[in-house]
């Protein structure tokens, strides 16, 4: 499951993507358009900014932008920043592996190589789609309360 923190990141890095190219956009009306926190915007955006993804511009007309052309920011990169790794449980990760508690030898575990399978089918979709593509909000299959 994504956090809070990875979902707010890649809805402030959205915002910034629809608005590339028109000069920084402050603070206040990413918070304000993508219901974030200011507060909790503000560590999401330095990191960012530390990371080479965000370019933050002070003073009275300041604000931020993305560093890099909106093609060139996969979400697969995103997930990767905020979260460490795509996968869903510690022995399926590539960067950040560890052997899971309580679990069978890994050679053993059927359920690891399920994960595995969903990591890297999952990469290669999240490392497919970058900001600059279109993602329709039309044609969603499942209500926002039901259960999947």
């Amino acid at each position: 499951m994504l956090s809070q923190r990875t979902r707010y990141t890649i809805r402030a890095l959205q915002h910034l993507a629809d608005n590339f190219g028109e000069g920084p956009v402050r603070l206040q009306d990413i918070a304000a358009g993508q219901n974030i926190p200011r507060k909790f915007l503000t560590v999401i955006l330095s990191e960012l900014a530390r990371d080479g993804i965000v370019i933050s511009h002070r003073g009275r007309d300041g604000g931020y932008e993305l560093a890099l052309q909106p093609i060139d920011i996969r979400y697969g990169d995103i997930i990767r920043i905020t979260r460490g790794s795509l996968a869903l449980v510690p022995c399926a990760s590539r960067n950040a592996h560890e052997h899971c508690d309580n679990c069978l030898p890994e050679a053993e575990c059927r359920l690891r190589v399920l994960m595995l399978r969903l990591r890297d089918e999952m990469a290669e979709m999240l490392d497919r789609i970058t900001l600059a593509d279109s993602i329709p909000l039309e044609g969603l299959d499942h209500p926002a309360d039901e259960t999947v």
